[in-house]
């Protein structure tokens, strides 16, 4: 089967989780024997290679633009994509999909996933919040498969538009445990000895209520945040002005390989205060890894972790605040039962079935 995937920034990269999926969704699919080409977007300093692990890679030239580079971008990819002759053209996220209904108009087969109501996040404006709005409709009007990650989405869905959806969750990777050595080396870090962040620096996954809850809590505790800006370059300004108050908030700056695999390792705690998410991947992640997790109680979190997991009011930071003291003051209270852990991640997270359910998508 011919396939094309457009709505990524590239790969392989862990800029986000839409990347995440991207890249192992094609790279599985190329295993199968499937011909996968992804669109790139075009970056400064980003190796443009036209090939990665039997993927076949088209890098897209675009504007470093907020309120342009998606929308240029997904344009010029999907021209491109219609003199392909592929079998299916699969976008990823609401702002590509605002592109969907030119391959629909010529008969062509389209999946789209939705990996989050981007348009609820607060950094984008009302002109781009409309635009993402335009590119959901598209999707759920002309999509011949609509993908959601989430059983809100689901019902988001059916409610707003009365269109069915196929719930095909992200899945996770096996985790790689590993002794702290960079960490230790780079910043000082030992087996739990600090609580861990690890997600992009956008307003929207709430790391402002964390530095505020973490400054009132009487610990030796580092506060580790692993991740970089989204076109958000003010918020970051402002994150890094809050750290600086706080001499045990380490910002390391986006991270991954060994370095991520470590920090996942050894972390005492990992917190996700999201107020939007579509499915977290790094979540996932730290779930996989066997940590101690606590999380915002918004329905997205909730349904990936059940009860294997703490968390507290969304956006509330006396709760936060609350949660982290105590878990700080009782260590290892709720450790959880790693081999029950472990045993539903695989069933419930598997890129394998991922897969296998997404390529039923890709035929009629």
């Amino acid at each position: 089967m011919k396939i094309a995937m457009i709505g990524h920034k590239r790969i392989p990269s862990r800029e986000g989780g839409v990347e995440i999926v991207v890249e192992k969704l094609s790279t599985l699919m190329a295993k199968q024997g499937h011909k996968v080409t992804v669109y790139n977007r075009a970056a400064k300093g980003f190796n443009n290679s036209k090939e990665y692990k039997g993927v076949h890679v088209v890098t897209v030239p675009t504007i470093n633009m907020k309120s342009l580079d998606a929308l240029l971008y997904s344009f010029l990819a999907t021209i491109h994509a219609l003199f392909k002759r592929y079998d299916v053209i699969h976008y990823h996220a609401e702002g590509p999909c605002a592109m969907l209904w030119i391959p629909h108009l010529f008969g062509i087969r389209t999946v789209a996933t939705i990996h989050g109501l981007d348009w609820q996040r607060a950094k984008w404006g009302g002109i781009a919040t409309k635009y993402l709005k335009f590119g959901e409709k598209m999707a759920a009007k002309h999509a011949d498969e609509l993908i959601v990650l989430s059983k809100n989405m689901q019902q988001y869905f059916k409610h707003t538009y009365g269109r069915e959806t196929n719930f095909i969750p992200n899945g996770v990777n096996k985790p790689i445990k590993r002794e702290p050595q960079i960490i230790k080396q780079k910043y000082g870090l030992v087996k739990d000895s600090y609580i861990l962040y690890l997600a992009r620096i956008v307003p929207e996954k709430g790391l402002h209520y964390l530095l505020n809850a973490f400054k009132g809590i009487d610990t030796d505790k580092k506060l580790v945040v692993a991740g970089g800006s989204s076109h958000t370059n003010e918020y970051v300004a402002e994150i890094k002005k809050k750290a600086a108050d706080d001499n045990r908030v380490i910002m390391t700056g986006f991270v991954q390989g060994r370095e991520l695999e470590e920090l996942f390792s050894n972390c005492y705690l990992y917190v996700l205060p999201s107020d939007v998410e579509g499915m977290p991947i790094s979540l996932l992640e730290a779930m996989s890894y066997g940590c101690d997790c606590l999380i915002s109680d918004i329905e997205e979190n909730i349904e990936v972790a059940r009860d294997y997991v703490d968390s507290f009011k969304k956006s509330d930071v006396k709760d936060l605040n609350d949660k982290l003291k105590y878990i700080v003051n009782n260590q290892k209270k709720y450790e959880n039962d790693k081999e029950e852990l472990s045993k539903y991640m695989d069933i419930n997270y598997n890129w394998d079935i991922v897969t296998r359910n997404t390529l039923l998508k890709y035929t009629v």
